[in-house]
This record gives structure tokens, C-alpha cells and sequence, in this order.
């Protein structure tokens, strides 16, 4: 019998330090997975920020070159909505990625982490949860909303009200077609940004897609 139980023993000891190292590996994983998660979202955060900086520097170019010589160059008030719409759709993908790391580090990485560590999942990494439990976070989301609709899109479309103000002659079938095409598409975009506003607190985001 002690020959039996120590070979017993011997199996248990080593089944439980096979579970031990595999959950080490799996524990490191994971932490290296957020690591990763984590750097791509804050390079993500800072392209994004410097966006609309770029925006903004492409309006005032495209806006001075336009009204150095309003009867001449209005009709580069139609190149701006092309701007709108690339740097927006451009800024609408990087924050769409970025609210979507959040919620896969909530959601689905912090599930995995809770049963390796023995602790509730929804304890892991506060801060990925406290940034969108304050009072005003759905004040502040809809005011960012605004202002993501007004560069990438209202901008936009001033800037072709703007042109059909000053071009009053020569409306052939391509300024038409331009015209229309340009004003469709952004507001398709208003409608895109408008979806992934992410005005929801808590754990969960407003949209799991992808634009």
C-alpha cells in the first residue's frame, strides 16, 4: 500500500504542477495579449487625435486658396468634402478599433483572466471600466458626437452649399453628379458616426461591427 500510495502521490504531484505551468502560460498570454491590445489602442488614439489637426489645417488651405480669388476658385469648395470624407472615414475606422479593444479587454480578456487568477472578471483592470461610469461621460460622448459631425460632415456640406452659391451658370451633368454624390456620402458618413458614437457607461459598448 505505501508503494501504491506514493506512486499515487507521485502521479497527483505531477498532474497538479502539469496544471500549474499551463495556467502560468496561459496567464502570461494573456497579460502579453493586453499589453498588445493596450499599445495598438493608444497608437490608434494618437493617430486619431491628429486627425482632425490635419483636418483642420486642409480646410484653412483649401478655404484661403478658394477665397484668394472667389470667381475664379470656387470650385475648389468641391474638393473639401473629399477631405471630409477620407480623413472622416479614416478617424470613424481608427475609433471604431479603438472602442473595440476596449470592450474585447472588458468583455471577453478579463473572463479569461478572472478563473486563472481567482477573482472576479469584472474586477480586472478598473480602470477599462471606471473611464465610463463618471456622471457626464454621456454629456461629453454627445458633445464629441457634435463635433464629429460638424468637422466631417456639416463642414462639408456648407462647403458645397457654398459653391452651389457662387456657381451660377455652367450647372452641366458632371458638377451635378459631383455635387449629389458628395452631399450622399456625407451624409452616409453623419449616419456611420452618428452609430458608432458609443454613448452607452459601463462594461458594454454600443456596437460590436465593424464600419
Amino acid at each position: 500500500m505505501d508503494s501504491t500510495e506514493k506512486v499515487v502521490r507521485k502521479k497527483t504531484c505531477y498532474q497538479t504542477m502539469r496544471i500549474l505551468l499551463w495556467t502560468k502560460k496561459l496567464l502570461i498570454l494573456n497579460l502579453n495579449e493586453y499589453v498588445k491590445l493596450k499599445d495598438e489602442q493608444i497608437a490608434r488614439m494618437r493617430f486619431r487625435d491628429n486627425l482632425l489637426y490635419v483636418t483642420l489645417a486642409a480646410f484653412g488651405g483649401v478655404i484661403s486658396y478658394a477665397m484668394s480669388n472667389p470667381s475664379q476658385h470656387f470650385y475648389t469648395f468641391l474638393v473639401l468634402p473629399w477631405v471630409c470624407l477620407s480623413l472622416g472615414w479614416t478617424y470613424l475606422i481608427n475609433e471604431q478599433k479603438i472602442s473595440a479593444i476596449g470592450e474585447y479587454i472588458r468583455l471577453t480578456l478579463t473572463e479569461k483572466l478572472g478563473p486563472l487568477i481567482n477573482e472576479q472578471p469584472k474586477l480586472l483592470f478598473g480602470w477599462e471600466i471606471a473611464h465610463r461610469d463618471d456622471k457626464l461621460r454621456k454629456i461629453r460622448k454627445i458633445f464629441q458626437l457634435f463635433i464629429d459631425e460638424l468637422i466631417f460632415c456639416l463642414s462639408g456640406l456648407i462647403a458645397l452649399v457654398v459653391f452651389w452659391m457662387l456657381e451660377t451658370t455652367s450647372w452641366n451633368l458632371i458638377l451635378r453628379g459631383t455635387f449629389f454624390i458628395e452631399c450622399l456620402l456625407l451624409c452616409c458618413l453623419g449616419i456611420w458616426i452618428f452609430i458608432y458614437a458609443d454613448l452607452i457607461k459601463g462594461r458594454s459598448s454600443s456596437s460590436q461591427n465593424t464600419p
